[in-house]
């Protein structure tokens, strides 16, 4: 059963022309000028339940505007969407019970008052029993190890100890659908690492669907096993994330250090017949890039059977590089992107 179902979605809004100098500023002030601006251009996806899903693209892509018409903030323009089988802006009432949402620059936590009090109210806004707010919020203060936090005004609390404060506001009603929009912006390593440990388990234990969105590519590497990239309203890739890796990246590198100094020409020697390039860092060290044409396993068989290894250390393509490389082109074709990045 699909959690999310999007077909054909569109988003236009209406934005005033300013006018330059003086002059158009008073006739803008008797008489406005309109243009229509197409922020998501008829995007269609689709996600199962249970999935944990990244929805990335670069600041003005059109993501925040898909997650405001995914939760019923905003109404679309054209297209039809179902969240759990709800239509978001129309079944407003009975939809929001499904779903939980955290926005990492605006929080649903009341500031000047108790962590605990802010429960309590939502209690009360999503209509949870009694007894099934208290087993919840106990289960979910435990994990996150909110004991402490819970008698303090939000107010007095840091950015890592309100976002996980986030976290329970949005889950303790036990919704279906979790929407994350930056929820890791402005942490630091280990509070980011808590958090995406969290929502594994959760995902792992309750089958709670995510949709991610975020410009932190670690959160997509560590959460994510399908990418949805938007760029310019429209969506450029929606597949695999070890599938972008593998069209994307060239290939992977081994850096090689060895017990003595080992000449460049008896390393190439060691791999003549293979399409690979071989870099000398220093009397001791060296690099051996390896593209996707050329079996790794063989590679570095070939090596570690014919040098005094002391030391091997593989290096990936960083997700960060290839989606780079995807946006400067414009395009998440691999084929297609190398001739205008040649051509350009």
């Amino acid at each position: 059963m699909l959690a999310i179902d999007v077909k054909d979605l569109r988003k236009d809004f209406r934005v005033q022309k300013n006018r330059e100098g003086l002059s158009g500023a008073l006739k803008d002030l008797f008489k406005r000028e309109y243009r229509e601006v197409r922020a998501v251009k008829d995007i269609s996806f689709q996600i199962p339940q249970g999935e944990i899903c990244g929805y990335i693209g670069e600041n003005g892509a059109g993501k925040s505007t898909t997650i405001k018409m995914l939760t019923g903030i905003l109404v679309p323009t054209a297209g039809e969407i179902k969240v759990n089988g709800y239509v978001p802006y129309r079944d407003r009432e009975k939809f929001v019970n499904e779903i939980g949402v955290v926005f990492g620059q605006r929080s649903q936590l009341w500031w000047d008052i108790g962590v605990i009090e802010s429960f309590r109210l939502l209690r009360k806004v999503y209509r949870v029993p009694e007894q099934d707010f208290r087993r919840r919020l106990d289960r979910l203060v435990e994990r996150l190890q909110l004991g402490d936090l819970l008698n303090r005004p939000v107010r007095k609390l840091s950015l890592g100890q309100r976002m996980r404060c986030e976290l329970v506001a949005s889950l303790l009603h036990n919704p279906k659908i979790l929407f994350l929009d930056e929820p890791t912006i402005g942490l630091d390593i280990v509070v980011k690492t808590e958090i995406r440990d969290f929502l594994m388990e959760m995902n792992r234990e309750e089958g709670t669907t995510i949709l991610l969105t975020t410009h932190d590519l670690q959160d997509i590497e560590a959460l994510c096993s399908r990418v949805v990239m938007l760029d310019d309203g429209r969506i450029i890739y929606d597949g695999g994330l070890e599938e972008l890796k593998t069209k994307w990246s060239k290939g992977r590198e081994i850096v090689f250090q060895f017990g003595k100094q080992t000449p460049l020409a008896k390393l190439q020697e060691l791999t003549s017949d293979l399409d690979t390039e071989w870099t000398i860092e220093n009397d001791v060290s060296a690099r051996l890039f390896v593209p996707h044409s050329v079996s790794f396993s063989d590679a570095m068989a070939r090596v570690v059977g014919g040098a005094d290894i002391r030391d091997i250390k593989i290096i990936e393509t960083n997700t960060d590089e290839i989606v780079r490389g995807i946006y400067q082109s414009g395009t998440a074709d691999a084929d297609e992107a190398k001739k205008e990045l040649a051509s350009g």
